[in-house]
């Protein structure tokens, strides 16, 4: 009976070992996500790294103190799509929630745009920060989104100094906090609808 038992035991000693491990690399794996260059391009959805040069990565707490600076919130997550099984009887009206007081720029965390994207962001952000290019700016999406990485290290790349990335995103805020329906900024909107 004993050896039964060893034989047993064996394989289930190896394969909690070799778990241990899976998840010993999976998580260093996580952890040292390096930051691109540039922009990134690969998946949007992914582990992202714990830093963006130029910005100042924040938690919730430092995002609910840094609120009553009035910062601009911008959420670049994007938009729900229409399930290609969707009913056609059937009316699609999809909500976005965010974090109360945000611009939500649907997609704005792409890695390239074309150069009417290009002058909406941008012009957008001027018009918002009104000229001030290190009034706080928050970027967020969902977490581990790259989208919201991008956002902030494009404005970084442009000179903005007073950029903030959340990269909990709108899940965190949630855990403690209402959101709010938001539409699609509309100088936004337009420049990506053509």
């Amino acid at each position: 009976m004993s050896g039964l038992i060893g034989y047993l035991v064996k394989p289930a000693a190896s394969l909690a070992i070799a778990l241990f491990f899976a998840a010993t690399v999976i998580h260093a794996s996580s952890a040292e996500v390096k930051e691109p260059d540039g922009m990134w391009t690969g998946p949007m959805r992914g582990e992202t790294p714990a830093t963006l040069k130029g910005a100042v990565v924040v938690g919730l707490p430092a995002l609910e103190a840094l609120i009553a600076e009035k910062p601009i919130l911008l959420d670049v997550g994007p938009a729900d799509k229409k399930p290609e099984d969707f009913p056609q009887d059937r009316l699609w009206l999809p909500t976005h929630r965010s974090i109360p007081g945000a611009v939500w720029f649907p997609g704005g965390g792409a890695a390239a745009f074309d150069a009417a994207q290009e002058e909406a962001f941008f012009r957008r952000l001027e018009e918002l920060t009104q000229g001030d290019r290190s009034k706080p700016v928050v970027t967020f999406c969902r977490p581990q989104c790259w989208g919201s990485w991008n956002a902030g290290k494009r404005l970084v790349m442009k000179g903005y100094t007073g950029v903030h990335w959340f990269p909990d995103g709108i899940d965190r805020w949630q855990e403690a906090h209402e959101a709010v329906e938001v539409e699609p900024d509309k100088v936004w909107n337009s420049a990506t609808m053509k």
